[in-house]
This record gives structure tokens, C-alpha cells and sequence, in this order.
């Protein structure tokens, strides 16, 4: 009985994680697509998933950084992000998901 509880509790773990990882997946792709009208709590969500450290300053800048890549991104914090930052942040998950390969 046991057993059954434990590998049922695992399966509904596996599935919840599955979920989180498509919708973020689903998230990247739209902003692929279209790079406009994106706010920093977007790609803060996608960073922490990542394992990707957020870093707010003092000013009206977020960076982002991660021990693979090579360049820090800094956002400017306004609203909407310019669409270059959010190409940029879509390019660099592209690093993340080739390294994983």
C-alpha cells in the first residue's frame, strides 16, 4: 500500500513538473515569436526556472547571469522591455537548452 501511495505521489510530481516545463517552453517560443510587449516578471519566471541568477541593482536595470554563459544581459527596466532585450534573453536560453543536449 505503501509503495502504491509513493509511486502515485511520484507520478503526480513527474506530471506537475512536465506541465511547468511546457508552459515555460510555450512562454519562450511566443517570445520568439513576437518580441514585443514583454515585462521583466516574464523572463524572471523563465530565469529562475533555469537556474539562472537575477541580480536587481540600485538603478533601473535587472541582470541576468549564468555560470555557462559568457555575457552578463542587462535589462533596463521599463516597460514594455524593448524587443532586442527579450531576443537577446530568448538567444541566450537557446545556449542553455544546446548545452543540455
Amino acid at each position: 500500500m505503501a509503495y502504491c501511495l509513493i509511486k502515485t505521489s511520484l507520478t503526480l510530481v513527474l506530471h506537475i513538473v512536465l506541465l511547468i516545463y511546457d508552459k515555460i517552453r510555450k512562454k519562450i517560443e511566443k517570445m520568439r515569436n513576437n518580441p514585443r510587449d514583454w515585462q521583466l516578471s516574464d523572463l524572471e519566471v523563465i530565469a529562475n526556472h533555469f537556474g539562472i541568477t537575477v541580480r536587481r541593482g540600485k538603478g533601473s536595470h535587472v541582470s541576468f547571469t549564468h555560470p555557462k554563459w559568457v555575457e552578463i544581459l542587462t535589462v533596463p527596466a521599463h516597460r514594455p522591455i524593448k524587443p532586442i532585450y527579450v531576443t537577446k534573453f530568448v538567444l541566450l536560453m537557446d545556449v542553455l537548452k544546446q548545452e543540455e543536449i
